[in-house]
């Protein structure tokens, strides 16, 4: 055991010499890292987008839709920068740019609603920018819902009805909303929390697959060979060993910097993510092993499937469209993704304070990733030995 650990020793020391003398891979471990968590939180700092241009067409311009003005433009997420005299006019400006959605008030509207002619009114949403033509859709669907509360509330006052007895005729029923998990919509919480984790098990993969086959490129796979007492095991762990080292030191500060410094939700303890971050840093350099075993002397090959098989996990993790609702292939599929599984035990423990028995089979999953390399070990031996790099 004792020769296992100074021949692990002997090798870590040889990969830091070379990680020393090659700035690409400090680059890629600890500015990237460190980049990609910074740009995020501060690039979605506001949280929830607000105030998002939008316009106004009223060729109605009464004092009724004068005042729907007013109160679509008080909304958190609209602002009504510009009022156009035409619909024409208003769909060029959202061709243009200009604006991400406009409403539009036909002539006659305020008249054929008191006289219960039931008008139209219309709004328009530039769906090519999702995120805010969905929540000014949202909002605008509100406004127009207003529009025939505010002339029922004219007609009750005509009738007499007092102020304090018209809530009972405008909103029956008051519905009270709940957002469990993100009570605030935060879009940082939402979106950072996958995609900075999503990108450095990425980088993780990446860099697993050419620093083992960086031996290979310069020919020396043999004297690591060697120098591992001619173990693979020996030679691999020795390797990643302070790649994992400083992966999950990045872990940690991505979720001290989440969780602490922006105050991210986290119901289960700073430490449960600490130790996910850990299993996943094993489980993402368990998976590398095993493509890089699996096209072993091929390391192109291999780090074009993991570059594919990194930005594919985007996808199918289920944080931007639901797993469920995807093709039986796809959602097969699914589970070969390691950040699917942070994804799952994410939300289970820092959104929903859940027991962690809930996800169990995620973190099955993810400790059969750190166990990948026992599939190709043997593959590794013949190729220290007999394969040779392939351009």
């Amino acid at each position: 055991m004792q020769n296992y650990l100074r021949l692990i020793a002997k090798v870590t020391r040889r990969e830091c010499r070379m990680l020393a003398h090659r700035p690409v891979f400090l680059f890629v471990m600890i500015i990237a890292p460190l980049t990609c968590t910074l740009f995020f939180t501060s690039l979605m700092q506001e949280g929830l987008p607000t105030t998002m241009p939008a316009g106004m067409v009223d060729e109605d311009n009464t004092a009724t839709t004068r005042k729907l003005c007013q109160v679509i433009d008080g909304m958190q997420l609209t602002d009504i920068r510009y009022k156009y005299h035409s619909f024409s006019e208003a769909h060029e400006a959202m061709r243009r740019g200009d604006i991400y959605a406009f409403f539009y008030i036909p002539p006659g509207t305020t008249e054929k609603a008191l006289a219960s002619r039931q008008p139209r009114v219309s709004f328009y949403t530039n769906d090519s920018y999702l995120v805010p033509a969905n929540l000014l859709m949202k909002e605008l669907k509100t406004s127009s819902e207003l529009i025939s509360l505010a002339i029922f509330r004219e007609k009750l006052r005509a009738k007499g009805v007092r102020e304090e007895d018209m809530l009972a005729w405008l909103q029956p029923i008051a519905i009270d909303c709940h957002p469990v998990g993100n009570p605030t919509l935060d879009y940082n919480v939402y979106l950072s929390n996958m995609v900075v984790p999503g990108i450095f098990i990425l980088l993780i993969l990446i860099t697993t697959i050419y620093t083992i086959g960086y031996e290979w490129k310069q020919r020396t796979q043999r004297v690591l060979y060697k120098i591992a007492g001619e173990s693979q095991t020996v030679a691999i762990i020795g390797k990643l060993l302070p790649q994992t080292a400083i992966y999950t030191l990045q872990f940690w500060l991505m979720d001290w910097w989440f969780f602490v410094h922006c105050g991210f939700p986290c119901h289960c303890g700073i430490g449960m993510m600490m130790l996910l971050g850990l299993l996943t840093v094993l489980a993402s350099q368990g998976f590398g092993v095993l493509l890089f075993g699996l096209m072993a002397g091929a390391m192109r090959i291999a780090l074009c499937i993991c570059c594919l098989w990194g930005i594919l996990s985007f996808s199918l993790a289920g944080f931007t469209y639901p797993v469920t609702d995807m093709h039986p292939v796809l959602q097969a599929l699914s589970v070969w993704f390691p950040l699917r599984h942070y994804y799952l035990i994410y939300v289970n423990q820092a959104l929903d304070g859940f027991p962690i028995t809930y996800v169990w089979s995620s973190v099955v999953w993810l400790v059969a990733f750190c166990l990948c390399p026992l599939v190709v070990n043997y593959r590794y031996r013949k190729a220290f030995l007999q394969f040779e790099y392939m351009p």
